[in-house]
């Protein structure tokens, strides 16, 4: 929440992160991440899929065409510098070697995430240990 001028204050929405799993998920209809997400929708949230999630998914044929209507759904994140950065000191500290799930993770804190959605809640937990603010959920 943040402070707007003559002490108003403004709701600034819910971020969400995606991880691919989440992407493929909704994209093959799952029944639970498709109506978590369509009530986000309802809601406003910002819902953000991280650049690398495109490497992830995407393979350049006609079988992306579920992955490319849920991206047309959501923002997706350029990677920036800061986020790569960040997705080093969570590797260097948890010991991790997947780039992708910290390139997730870094996204979430660099962005103000509230909440990322993965089908590897370990895997994200481990990294964003240290961050209680961000909720992590299983699809």
């Amino acid at each position: 929440m943040a402070r707007a001028a003559r002490g108003r204050t403004v709701l600034t929405p819910e971020r969400v992160i995606l991880d691919s799993g989440a992407v493929i998920a909704w994209s093959r209809g799952d029944v639970r991440t498709r109506a978590t997400l369509q009530r986000a929708i309802e809601l406003g949230l910002d819902i953000r899929v991280p650049v690398v999630v495109l490497a992830q998914t995407l393979r350049g044929s006609a079988r992306d065409a579920p992955v490319n209507r849920v991206l047309k759904s959501v923002d997706v994140l350029a990677t920036a510098e800061a986020v790569g950065r960040g997705a080093g000191r969570l590797l260097g500290r948890t010991s991790g070697d997947n780039v992708a799930d910290a390139l997730v993770a870094a996204e979430a804190v660099e962005s103000g995430a509230t909440t990322v959605l993965t089908s590897d809640p370990e895997d994200l937990a481990a990294l964003l240990t240290d961050r209680p603010e961000i909720a992590i959920r299983r699809v």
